[in-house]
């Protein structure tokens, strides 16, 4: 069984080549030019409530066989949903109004809908297929390291020394923030002794297991990730106990933005096509975070698959890695049955490709896991667990917030 999974996961970070040059297109970041998104115009708003309750489940979900009958979004349309509130700490809050500049408007998807069977309400799907990882030595490194914890009971990911990337529904139920988000903080994962002892500053140890990061793609890693997988929950105490329990390091949320397309207030039910959210923390970590992509269609997945981590509810204080296949796609959503509880939405969904005129390979955020949706397909309601892509739009939104400005927001 333990050669099997290796096999396999192998295959999906895309070692296996088949000879021919279509192969190796596929398994190739393409550098894409990133449409202009501009500050117009900042106004001041009155400050949140802050009492929302959490919510994951939108009331109705514009499915894949209905997004084919919409029509096409306007530009201004476009412009409205990617205006966006920022809210600060000291619980002041501001719109910014924006302006798209050299927009292509993309081709509809080809909606890959296989009329998969009705599924009762859950998450997990059949046998579970997820990973806790247990061991330091994967917690502490890339990629493993980069999944974060928020103090509202979300996941998220390191996106830059300053930023966290997670889904908009964990701070706002788009009609207002959530109880709790005014003192949001984020948890960075560190290690406790397993004696209880304090973990020295800065050893040398540390700073070699961080500068190793990018050799985590070793065969003899992904060895000991699968060795490092499923466990019972007696095995898990118990391997919590030998390599000592992992703790996070909280960190304050300095300000957030959430894009008016999620954020309609009393003007409209939020679209799930715009959860997803930019935490700037208030001191910057040293972690090694992972870089923004955009995501491309399921054909272009190595193995059709996608990865993501996150803090599951149901293993306390195990950061939980999985991978699975995307079943169906629309413009801005994949439809997916990876297992996966509350407590992982916001985490970041991952590729690992290989970079243009380079020989190295390179993970990057293609997706924003948003949980569990119910949504329309030829007319039956069906559940999936559904995660937001990010297009060029939706990369020089967030590119715009982290920098200030679009200088740096050309290519992605």
């Amino acid at each position: 069984m333990g050669a099997m999974l290796f096999r396999l996961m192998l295959f999906t970070l895309g070692w296996t080549l088949i000879d021919g040059s279509e192969m190796e297109q596929d398994l190739m970041w393409h550098v894409r030019k990133i449409p202009r998104l501009v500050s117009e115009r900042t106004f001041h708003l009155t400050s949140p409530a802050f009492e929302a309750d959490a919510k994951m489940v939108l009331n109705r979900v514009c499915g894949i066989e209905c997004q084919k009958d919409l029509p096409a979004p306007s530009l201004s349309d476009l412009e409205d949903s990617l205006s966006y509130e920022t809210v600060f700490e000291n619980g002041s809050r501001t719109l910014t109004r924006v302006k798209v500049q050299g927009w292509v408007p993309e081709p509809i998807q080809n909606l890959t809908s296989q009329g998969a069977p009705v599924r009762r309400k859950r998450q997990v799907y059949g046998t579970d297929s997820r990973f806790s990882i247990l061991d330091k030595k994967f917690l502490t490194n890339f990629p493993f390291n980069t999944a974060v914890k928020l103090s509202t009971g979300c996941s998220g990911i390191l996106i830059s020394p300053s930023h966290v990337l997670t889904a908009a529904h964990c701070v706002h139920d788009g009609n207002d923030y959530i109880k709790g988000s005014k003192k949001l903080r984020v948890g960075l994962l560190k290690m406790r002794n397993k004696g209880g002892g304090k973990r020295r500053r800065g050893s040398r140890r540390n700073r070699r297991e961080v500068s190793g990061a990018g050799r985590e793609g070793s065969q003899d890693s992904l060895k000991e990730t699968a060795k490092a997988g499923r466990r019972r929950k007696g095995s898990a105490r118990g391997q919590r106990a030998a390599d000592g329990r992992p703790s996070f390091q909280w960190t304050r949320v300095k300000n957030t933005h959430i894009p008016k397309g999620w954020a309609r207030g009393e003007s409209g039910d939020p679209a799930l096509d715009y959860d997803y959210a930019l935490l700037e923390l208030k001191r910057p970590h040293k972690k090694k975070y992972m870089d923004l992509g955009v995501s491309p269609t399921i054909k272009k997945l190595p193995g059709g698959m996608i990865h993501f981590s996150g803090f599951d509810q149901d293993r306390a204080d195990q950061l939980v890695y999985r991978f699975c296949s995307v079943s169906d796609e629309s413009n801005d959503l994949l439809y997916q049955y990876c297992d996966a509880e509350s407590g992982s939405t916001g985490s970041g969904v991952y590729l690992r490709l290989k970079e243009p005129d380079k020989k190295r390979w390179k993970r990057k955020i293609i997706a924003i896991y948003s949980g569990h949706q119910w949504v329309d397909v030829h007319g039956v309601q069906k559940d999936y667990n559904v995660a937001v892509r990010i297009t060029p739009l939706k990369y020089a939104q967030i590119c715009l917030w982290m920098h200030g400005d679009d200088a740096s927001c050309t290519h992605g």
